[in-house]
């Protein structure tokens, strides 16, 4: 299973389609949209994912499973030299 955790970053895998959070109007999150884990169900086999706008504006919320998200890392990795 994924070793995603809550409030990692991660970016969508295919498009979906949702609503817009608040309004319930139809949006299309594009693959690559970056959003937050809010929310970690089943030991890791679906997620809430929480999309915002550069000012903090939620504009959706969509529970994903584990094949639909990728973590995105900020962190150099640890290298083993062989």
């Amino acid at each position: 299973m994924n070793t995603i955790k809550l409030h990692d970053t991660v970016a969508l895998l295919e498009d979906i389609k949702t609503n817009q959070f608040m309004t319930d109007n139809p949006i299309l999150l594009p693959k690559g949209q970056v959003g937050t884990v809010v929310e970690i169900y089943n030991k890791g086999e679906a997620y809430e994912v929480e999309f915002s706008d550069k000012n903090g504006q939620t504009y959706g919320l969509v529970t994903l499973n584990y094949k639909q998200v990728i973590c995105l890392h900020y962190e150099k990795p640890c290298l083993t030299v062989l």
